[in-house]
């Protein structure tokens, strides 16, 4: 693998039932690839994680995944209101999530540090009212 094989994933933020969609279809496309079992695992739970925020927070986004020969690089992308203060948002259990969400079981304040536990490098840029950014890279 000489280029980078791509992937993109629009994550619609309107629709619960469809949120990790991205993330079971790289599953399916590390699997063809050939890729280990604990690398796969690796990259889903951080996509899904991310993929709830981008629904819960953002309104939705956008998931970009390169697969290089040494590593593969997700990239998710939203143009929601951005996170106001990231070394709290960052703290296991803290959510700004609404009570309507949690009641559904999501919004237990797992999702950033899941992301962060589940990749070998976890870069985070946001701005208030201009949207998220997260880079994550898993080793190979």
């Amino acid at each position: 693998m000489n280029e980078a094989v791509k992937f993109h994933f629009p994550v619609d933020g309107e629709d619960f039932t469809s949120a990790g969609q991205a993330s079971v279809q790289i599953k399916k496309n590390l699997r063809a690839l050939g890729i280990a079992p604990e690398i796969i695992r690796k990259v889903s739970i951080a996509m899904y994680e991310g993929e709830i925020n981008m629904v819960i927070h953002a309104g939705g986004g956008e998931a970009d995944v390169l697969i290089y020969e040494d590593r593969i690089e997700i990239c998710l992308s939203d143009n929601g209101p951005g996170i106001a203060n990231i070394e709290l948002a960052m703290q296991e259990g803290f959510s700004t999530a609404p009570d309507n969400i949690r009641s559904l079981g999501f919004g237990a304040g797992m999702g950033l540090p899941n992301m962060k536990r589940y990749s070998d490098s976890f870069k985070i840029e946001s701005e208030l009212g201009r949207g998220t950014r997260i880079l994550m890279t898993v080793n190979l």
